[in-house]
């Protein structure tokens, strides 16, 4: 099987298809320029987009302002966790790698030998508001006979053990459940009566995913927009609180389909169908999503979690690109990329929408938004350390970073710091 490689023709191919400045704009940037790099290349989860092309259809709306959708998410008097600065917290974390069982080989920087720990002293601190640090025994006690689920990729995945290992030091939990594949997990805290669930749904609409275990593809994903992953929603009511997430992997190579007759896809240009864009893809999806929520007249309390930024430098995953960073970024040090600010701009667009009518149907919807936050912190990802002794003189394995996902314990932890004071608040 040979992997599915975009190249620069590509770009232009796609301009010609679309008269939208914007775009054309965008794109002559990154090709002249070199000045933007999109997200993650090939891992386990993501291929190598740096080229790939993205079009925003004629059905989308046009560019919106990403700080009025933010002030009108956040509404007067409530406070808005994503202004704010990294401070010191001499304390450092609330576990360990040694304390918590639940970490993955790939996110155990320390026991993987990264020589450096100012990356654990820092916590997060909004402008406008305090922010306690999660009170895991407080956690629990208000999910006595609760059930919750993380839904998505990887990072759900992250984020799950980031859980696991600070309420672990209240309760260790049972793992009660995992499929063959271990993609889909869940926990029982006895005490508690309290179960958590890891559920893979990396697109959280249905989809056949053509890819080995080392992410390699022998042929586009087929995706239908219209159908969300039965996986999920088989389950949804039985659920007191979810947190959804995607957005990361519409950038693969993928064909639409629509009423179970393809439409167009994303970059497939061995094939004669019309390119749509990861835009219209992510668009319709997440619509959909919130569409099934606000209809649900469900009771428990649902999050959308935004993706958050990888912080490749000199090259992307399989290109050279490190991260090797050790203290937190400045504001305005990092940007989002050209492809991380269209999908937050379609996220926060749908969101505001339906944050309106849900509040209306009586459902609570709330926005997880850590990329602000995250994007501040290129010191936290394992980088070369997602090996376990990158650097030994008997190691002759390739060393390739990891700039996306995070470092356990970490700056995914401060996540928790928010959610938990969403929750409180209700």
């Amino acid at each position: 099987m040979k992997e599915m490689k975009l190249n620069l023709k590509t770009w232009w191919y796609f301009l010609g298809k679309s008269n939208q400045f914007v775009v054309k704009l965008a794109v002559s940037v990154l090709l002249v320029g070199l000045a933007f790099r999109l997200i993650s290349s090939r891992s386990n989860q993501f291929p190598d987009i740096t080229k790939t092309p993205f079009v925003e259809t004629s059905n989308s709306p046009g560019s919106v302002s990403l700080p009025g959708i933010i002030e009108q998410i956040h509404h007067e008097g409530s406070c808005n966790f994503t202004v704010g600065n990294w401070i010191r917290n001499p304390e450092g974390p609330l576990y360990t790698n040694e304390s918590c069982q639940f970490i993955e080989s790939h996110q155990n920087c320390m026991k993987n030998g990264r020589p450096d720990t100012d990356y654990l002293y820092w916590r997060w601190k909004p402008k406008d508001c305090e922010l306690p640090q999660f009170d895991a025994k407080k956690f629990l006690e208000i999910m006595r006979n609760k059930a919750w689920a993380l839904i998505g990729d990887s990072i759900s995945r992250n984020h799950v053990q980031s859980l696991l290992c600070i309420l672990s030091k209240v309760e260790v939990p049972l793992h009660v459940y995992h499929d063959a594949d271990y993609k889909n997990r869940r926990w029982l805290f006895s005490s508690y009566n309290f179960t958590l669930s890891l559920m893979w749904s990396p697109f959280l609409a249905k989809a056949k995913i053509f890819e080995d275990y080392n992410g390699v593809s022998s042929s586009e994903i087929e995706l239908h927009v219209d159908k969300l992953d039965s996986h999920w929603t088989s389950v949804y009511q039985n659920l007191d609180y979810i947190i959804f997430s995607s957005g990361k992997w519409f950038v693969k190579s993928a064909v639409y389909f629509e009423n179970d007759k393809i439409m167009g896809c994303h970059y497939c240009p061995r094939r004669n169908l019309t390119e749509l864009g990861i835009q219209f893809a992510y668009r319709k999806v997440i619509s959909n999503v919130f569409d099934f929520v606000i209809k649900s007249n469900h009771k428990g309390m649902i999050f959308y979690r935004n993706p958050t930024p990888d912080h490749f430098e000199d090259g992307e995953w399989f290109s050279g690109g490190t991260c090797k960073r050790t203290k937190p970024a400045e504001e305005g040090e990092f940007q989002y990329n050209v492809l991380n600010r269209l999908l937050r701009e379609v996220e926060l667009e749908e969101f505001a929408k339906a944050e309106i009518r849900a509040a209306e149907a009586g459902v609570k919807l709330k926005l997880l938004d850590v990329t602000p936050l995250s994007l501040l912190r290129p010191d936290g990802h394992p980088g070369p350390y997602r090996h376990f002794h990158p650097f030994a003189k008997d190691n002759k394995e390739k060393i390739i970073n990891d700039c996306l996902h995070w470092c356990l314990p970490g700056p995914i932890d401060s996540w928790n710091d928010l959610l938990m004071e969403m929750i409180v608040k209700g």
